[in-house]
């Protein structure tokens, strides 16, 4: 497939060597992704097999180009063996996403990121060797599935059964001192931020006294930081 250069070679390769991502795949997922590495600071070079997509990003990343992702010769001579960090943002085409991601482990790319539409998907990358397999629609739907069902404001949870999960604190954590409540000892997990009448966050001490206004961040094992939450 015919590349559509935006930038020159010199260009790539610099880009390559700088605080850096390559973002193959600007979709839904790709395109989000990549638009918040750019806001971010970070320099992004985008790559998309579709021409529309790849103008209605020029401008908006610091590069971007038309390739087929499939073909490890068009990723070389667009310097992306010498990205440090690498996504993969093909949902669509599976056939698409596995090449692509092959090529990329051959490259022996530090730090790799795919997406999976499936969990059939998500375990043929894993089986290839990726480190970083993201399913944002599974994931998003387990999150949202937990804020629906309890009292959490927010939920984040780690692959290893623990979350952080922002949250009210408990009558029985208010008005004294966090270091006199018994929290860790009692619902095994820990306040580790609380944002009062100032509004804005801070580290949460043994010294901090809780409102019912506050919101409070906890940290914990999945199943306690749950429970935490739904304390009144």
């Amino acid at each position: 497939m015919a590349k559509h250069h935006l930038f020159t070679p010199k260009s790539i390769e610099r880009i390559a060597e700088a605080n850096s991502v390559v973002v193959i795949g600007l979709g839904r997922f790709g395109g989000a992704l990549a638009l918040e590495l750019a806001a971010a600071g970070t320099e992004v070079l985008g790559i998309d097999a579709d021409e529309d997509i790849v103008q209605s990003f020029n401008g908006r990343l610091t590069h971007v180009v038309r390739a087929d992702s499939t073909k490890e010769e068009a990723l070389r001579q667009l310097s992306v063996h010498e990205f440090d960090s690498a996504v993969v943002g093909i949902g669509s085409d599976l056939e698409a996403s596995i090449l692509t991601t092959s090529a990329l482990l051959r490259f022996k790319i530090p730090t790799i990121w795919a997406k999976a539409v499936s969990e059939a998907h998500g375990q043929i990358l894993e089986q290839l060797g990726v480190e970083h397999v993201v399913r944002p629609e599974q994931d998003m739907g387990r999150r949202v599935a937990h804020l629906v069902r309890g009292a959490m404001l927010d939920y984040v949870e780690f692959e290893d059964g623990f979350a952080m999960v922002k949250t009210r604190p408990p009558k029985e954590a208010q008005g004294q001192p966090l270091g006199t409540t018994g929290i860790r000892a009692k619902h095994h997990v820990t306040v580790v931020a609380v944002k009062g009448q100032s509004g804005e966050w801070d580290y949460a001490s043994p010294q901090t006294v809780l409102h019912a206004e506050d919101e409070i961040i906890v940290a914990g094992a999945t199943a306690a930081a749950e429970r935490f939450a739904t304390l009144l």
